[in-house]
């Protein structure tokens, strides 16, 4: 499957411009391809309580599953630039959980696999044990 990172860096751009950013005022958006050729986005949500805000990965994961469920073959994030943006360790392993075997990821630094931006994850295959 090919992958068009200029179509899924502008899908997390238009997907940042939704944001609800007003407390920290750094909107971030999200989108990712999956298995079957969707193009799925998200972005973050904040809240007065700031711990229960959404992160625009939090975000794309419920869309997955809203709309039909797979897994997740390439990513991208961006800031309130458009610039590629990390995600954080927490939604690394979000996006781990839902990824299908060698996942990329848009990061700061090139396309990396999922095992490469956080290897020897822990994931479904660990509660079989």
């Amino acid at each position: 499957m090919e992958i068009d990172w200029k179509q899924l860096t502008a899908v997390a751009t238009t997907a940042m411009e939704k944001a609800y950013a007003p407390y920290s005022n750094f909107p971030v958006g999200a989108a990712a391809l999956t298995e079957d050729g969707r193009i799925i986005s998200g972005c973050n949500v904040e809240n007065a309580s700031y711990g229960i805000g959404l992160c625009a990965e939090c975000s794309l994961v419920s869309e997955l599953f809203r709309t039909g469920g797979g897994k997740l073959v390439a990513f991208a994030c961006v800031d309130g630039k458009g610039q590629p943006l990390m995600p954080c360790g927490r939604c690394r392993q979000l996006l781990f959980e839902h990824s299908a075997d060698g996942m990329l990821l848009q990061t700061i630094s090139g396309i990396k696999t999922i095992n490469e931006v956080l290897p020897d994850a822990f994931g479904p295959k660990d509660l079989q044990k």
